[in-house]
């Protein structure tokens, strides 16, 4: 082979080593570039799931808070009602009497309050009286598991 036929091979080694060169770069830069397109897209999509999670829970706050209100508004009309039909003497009276308050001021309790402060509320009773506590979360377990057995 002679002398100027492989200078002409050796350059074209060096062509080719260097366009394999650009390429790799070129490619790595595709590769970086679609890397942070699918970063922002995953953050943009988290983004997106993560306003309607809090629209959800706004929305089902507010459901709550309008349910709990209404109970409220239930028990007081409740007690009216119990107020009104009840003796107004005697035993029976007394006791009537006692339960219309009772559920007067639990219903008034349930419409000035929001379900945070009914949830300080709660855990506040929970933290004073822990074992009657646990006994009425078994209580209401089993009656609910009996009342889905069925």
């Amino acid at each position: 082979m002679s002398n100027s036929r492989f200078e002409n091979v050796k350059d074209q080694a060096r062509e080719t080593a260097a366009s394999a060169g650009q390429t790799m770069q070129e490619a790595k830069g595709a590769a970086k570039e679609a890397a942070a397109n699918i970063g922002q897209q995953t953050r943009d999509t988290a983004a997106a799931a993560a306003d309607k999670a809090r629209e959800f829970a706004a929305r089902a706050g507010d459901k709550a808070e309008e349910t709990i209100h209404n109970v409220g508004e239930g028990m007081s009309h409740l007690a009216g009602t119990l107020r009104q039909s009840a003796p107004q003497s005697g035993v029976l009276g007394t006791a009537a009497g006692s339960v219309a308050e009772q559920l007067d001021a639990g219903g008034r309790y349930l419409r000035e309050r929001d379900i945070g402060d009914i949830g300080e509320d709660l855990a506040n009773v929970v933290r004073r009286y822990p074992i009657p506590a646990l006994v009425c979360v078994f209580g209401i377990g089993f009656l609910v598991g009996g009342a889905l057995r069925r």
